[in-house]
């Protein structure tokens, strides 16, 4: 089914995310309708409606969808209990959605799908605090299960009996416990697939993290992805088929002396595919446009090499230098105040 031109996209999410969809879908002549509980996210700027309401609301986003030809979300931090109330509208499906923000049910999903992930067992007692201890070893990393990103919700333990006081550091939370990976870098595979099978991907991000959030994203990434990239692309590709997902889809990965290990997935547009924009003729977000409207993909080809900054917090305030560096291309989010590692905005430098 395609979606044309002038028709309505829904989003849920009004993030930065949300923002970059909806300039993108404009530019391909959709206008963009808005779903978050915020009283003024960021997306709003750039869309032709907005409803505020609760995710929880199943009449208020019955109302939003019927508004709307289809529909996407941003984050994957939506509770889905209301959800099903339009999951026939929902592109990526809600199975992408359900899968992707429950870690158990994510590392069990990509391991079925033929994936590799490090040693890892579920957390939701005591026992299993101390058992996850026995059995993985120290260091070890407890994450929630649900709502944790740029390194919230998680909780090291570095020495032998404390696994159980990470565990409520993290408010013993259901979690998983994750052997720690022996590593040599971070990367990620984006890729976009429609409802007709046809998928691309991008060259291989290498991603650079600081506690636990990404600092910057370059391409080529050099030899120490390169060498795992047809193998992480295969894996990836195949987290999407068998999920059956429609849009982007970005795969992490650990690169390591036995291949790429899975990290984690996200059922959406990624901060570490943002070089995309300048970097490559087709961005993660139009992409993400074509796929769910059932549009021809575009091409993923470089524009040249790429090194994409988050500017996080205060870092935001050296906008005035930014714009003046010549070949910067400079994003601005409009969220507000800057804190301690809220991401503000983003920096791309493409190399001609």
């Amino acid at each position: 089914m395609t979606i044309p031109p002038g028709s309505t996209i829904g989003i849920l999410g009004g993030g930065q995310l949300g923002k970059m969809l909806a300039v993108a879908a404009a530019q391909l002549g959709y206008r963009c309708h808005v779903f978050a509980p915020e009283a003024d996210p960021p997306a709003v700027a750039v869309s032709s409606e907005f409803t505020r309401g609760d995710y929880l609301d199943a009449e208020a986003l019955r109302r939003f969808a019927a508004s709307c030809d289809i529909v996407t979300y941003e984050f994957e931090n939506i509770a889905t209990g209301a959800l099903g109330a339009i999951a026939d509208s929902l592109r990526p499906s809600l199975r992408s959605l359900e899968i992707g923000q429950e870690r158990g049910l994510e590392k069990e999903f990509i391991e079925k799908a033929g994936a590799k992930a490090g040693p890892w067992m579920r957390v939701d007692s005591e026992a299993d605090a101390r058992e996850a201890e026995e059995r993985l070893g120290t260091p070890l990393v407890l994450k929630t299960r649900r709502y944790g990103y740029d390194g919230k919700g998680q909780a090291w333990a570095l020495e032998p009996g404390s696994a159980l006081n990470a565990w409520d550091q993290i408010r013993r939370e259901p979690a998983v416990a994750e052997a720690r990976v022996d590593f040599d870098c971070e990367f990620s595979v984006i890729l976009a697939r429609s409802a007709d099978g046809s998928t691309v991907v991008w060259d291989l991000p290498l991603n650079e993290h600081d506690s636990g959030i990404l600092r910057r994203s370059t391409v080529p990434a050099g030899q120490s992805v390169e060498r795992h990239a047809a193998e992480a692309a295969r894996v990836a590709t195949a987290i999407a088929e068998a999920l059956g997902h429609i849009g982007v889809l970005t795969v992490e990965f650990f690169a390591t002396a036995g291949g790429p290990l899975v990290n984690e997935i996200a059922p959406r547009v990624h901060n570490s595919g943002h070089w995309t924009i300048e970097g490559a003729v087709t961005s993660q977000f139009e992409q993400h446009i074509r796929a769910i409207c059932g549009l021809p993909l575009g091409l993923t080809s470089r524009t040249g090499p790429s090194t994409m900054e988050n500017l996080l917090g205060e870092e935001v305030k050296a906008w005035p230098q930014l714009m003046a560096e010549p070949g910067a291309h400079v994003h601005l989010y409009g969220k507000g105040e800057p804190r301690p590692g809220r991401k503000m905005g983003h920096v791309t430098r493409v190399t001609l």
